[in-house]
């Protein structure tokens, strides 16, 4: 498989990705970001792709014992090595979230993060290339990604997931009896426009009320200008400098 080797969190680190593809943008990065990870815990990804979301979690937070499942197998070991170039501890493990045993079936952790494709497996959006289909739309449901990271979390424990704000409904019932605490981030792309993505957190035996924040927008200005660099601050802040996303809550 022919790769690029890129820069994420401003150069901070070099990051192999399939030349053609399903090649990482901004969703991972604020994905780790969003994550409340602590030193000295234990995170795992579901879906992990070539690692871009873990590493970047890994180099904001040092310590963590992170561990990641990916279903396709050149993803995986191109984020094995993606470790290995950035000297960041992670174990990366093929496998499919529906399989039986699940993958790290014996262990639980305190946080689980997932960037589930973002596009049910009828949608016409699915793409001819295996590995972009992979990435982005779903051969296994959504449910069993949120009941894989259910069992493996901890009492307590965070899922942090990032995904299109269509799905939200989908999510929902999926975390019903399963997760609570639930605090839903809806992400706009600038002021005024209707939010595309979000950014959900919940918590396992959580029973806080459910929560829906005021949007983050992604960009500044009502539109962007060609050549000039316009990311709000906070975010910049996020995909330049590896900081971490601040809840609104």
């Amino acid at each position: 498989m022919q790769v690029t080797v890129d820069g994420f969190l401003g150069g901070r680190l070099r990051l192999a990705q399939p030349e053609t593809g399903y090649r990482a943008g901004i969703d991972p990065v604020l994905l780790a970001a969003a994550c409340p990870a602590q030193t000295g815990q234990e995170v795992l990804e579901l879906g992990c792709g070539v690692g871009v979301a873990s590493l970047c979690l890994g180099w904001r937070v040092p310590g963590l014992a992170l561990c990641g499942v990916e279903f396709m197998g050149d993803y995986a070991q191109i984020a094995r090595e993606n470790a290995a170039r950035n000297d960041v501890e992670f174990d990366v493990q093929q496998g499919d979230v529906s399989a039986r045993p699940t993958p790290f079936y014996d262990r639980s952790f305190h946080h689980v993060i997932m960037n589930p494709p973002y596009f049910a497996a009828e949608s016409s959006s699915m793409s001819p290339d295996a590995g972009r289909a992979s990435g982005r739309s779903e051969h296994v449901a959504l449910s069993h990604w949120v009941a894989m990271a259910a069992k493996r979390l901890r009492p307590k424990g965070y899922l942090t997931v990032i995904q299109r704000a269509e799905r939200l409904p989908d999510l929902l019932v999926a975390l019903e009896g399963r997760l609570g605490s639930i605090v839903v981030q809806p992400l706009a792309p600038r002021a005024g426009r209707v939010a595309h993505l979000i950014l959900l957190r919940a918590r396992k035996s959580g029973r806080a009320a459910f929560q829906l924040l005021p949007a983050q927008n992604l960009h500044s200005g009502a539109e962007h200008v060609e050549g000039q660099p316009d990311y709000a601050p906070e975010i910049s802040a996020i995909l330049r400098e590896g900081k971490a996303f601040s809840w609104r809550i």
